[in-house]
């Protein structure tokens, strides 16, 4: 017996002895569970992936929608800026118009107050003058009925 005889039925008593023990079922489950647990994880990493990809659909969209309002805030803010520099201006042209009526009416009241006073001293003027040329003219009585007479006169052409 030589030394490749007890090698052979070295390597046959541990063939024998691992078919015995079922060694090749043990690691046809551990490998079989190993895939499974691979597998599992490969379905739960797709499974996050589509999550993940659905949460950056709806994050992108969110974004749009955002930026989209927030252009409209803007335009928004925009317009109201535009109206309210428009209705300062009118207002403020009407307000200059408004002072510029107000200050001509103002300027031809004081004219025709001026122009009625140059009459009422003219008229005293002049009835001063008549009284005193009539009263070196005529006697007391005639002259109060004419300076009545006059004064009565120049009353209706005045009115």
């Amino acid at each position: 017996m030589d030394a490749t005889f007890w090698a052979t039925v070295a390597l046959v008593i541990f063939l024998v002895l691992i078919a015995y023990l079922k060694v090749p079922g043990m690691l046809g489950r551990s490998l079989d569970q190993r895939a499974e647990k691979i597998k599992a994880e490969l379905e739960e990493a797709r499974r996050l992936r589509e999550e993940a990809q659905q949460l950056l659909a709806e994050y992108q969209r969110k974004r749009k929608e955002a930026e989209k309002e927030a252009a409209e805030i803007v335009e928004h803010a925009r317009r109201e800026a535009e109206q309210f520099v428009a209705e300062a201006k009118e207002k403020s042209e009407e307000y200059v118009a408004r002072r510029t009526a107000l200050a001509e009416q103002k300027i031809a009241q004081a004219e025709r107050d001026a122009v009625n006073e140059v009459r009422a001293r003219a008229v005293d003027l002049a009835v001063e003058s008549a009284r005193s040329v009539l009263s070196a003219k005529v006697d007391a009585k005639a002259d109060a009925a004419l300076f009545a007479e006059s004064l009565e006169q120049l009353r209706t052409r005045l009115n």
